[in-house]
């Protein structure tokens, strides 16, 4: 079975890569545009990413969208998480704009949060598989780490031993992270 990704962010398409293993995917066509994420929920634009890759090119696609939950923020930035800082933001605009959010939060259960990521594959035939990975946690004070990307820097999770995503090596990320464990589940959904 092969299978076209929907996701032009390398970083992303690295993840989702190391996660499913030996499972043949190849990177989405440069002649196909981004998908624009129009959908209100992480679950939607997932599905609209993995649709229109598998409408243009007539294969298999698989597509996530991943959310970053903040409790004291209301839930934000969720959907928006890419964008959190604005359009073109860049990943330390949006990791600055959510320490601005938080300044004034103080203590670990003050800052909880979570990561969600809602991963689909949808099939020339039609039928169409999606699955959700969550995992737990907490923004820390201050930035903290070099790797991964996004807000790695910031989270914290519960499933870890108190450091940042970014701190991790790539695959102690993999094993709790949402990404993974979204992932992890869509493999087995699709025996693979």
């Amino acid at each position: 079975m092969r299978f076209v990704l929907a996701t032009a962010n390398p970083d992303k398409a690295a993840e989702i890569l190391a996660i499913l293993g030996p499972v043949e995917v190849r990177p989405r066509p440069a002649s196909v545009p981004d998908v624009e994420e129009t959908e209100d929920t992480l679950a939607g634009n997932a599905l609209l990413k993995a649709r229109a890759i598998c409408v243009a090119t007539g294969e298999a696609a698989l597509a996530d969208d991943t959310g970053l939950e903040v409790d004291a923020l209301g839930g934000a930035p969720g959907v928006y998480s890419a964008r959190f800082a604005g359009e073109s933001a860049t990943y330390a605009d949006n990791v600055a704009k959510l320490l601005r959010e938080l300044r004034a939060v103080q203590g670990r259960e003050a800052r909880r949060a979570r990561f969600r990521t809602v991963a689909a594959c949808v099939f020339p035939d039609g039928r169409e598989v999606v699955v959700e990975g969550v995992v737990d946690g907490h923004i820390a004070e201050t930035a903290e780490g070099q790797g991964g990307f996004g807000y790695d820097p910031l989270f914290v999770p519960d499933d870890g031993d108190g450091r940042s995503f970014a701190q991790m090596t790539a695959e102690e990320k993999h094993a709790i992270s949402h990404r993974g464990r979204a992932f992890r589940e869509l493999r087995d959904a699709l025996g693979l």
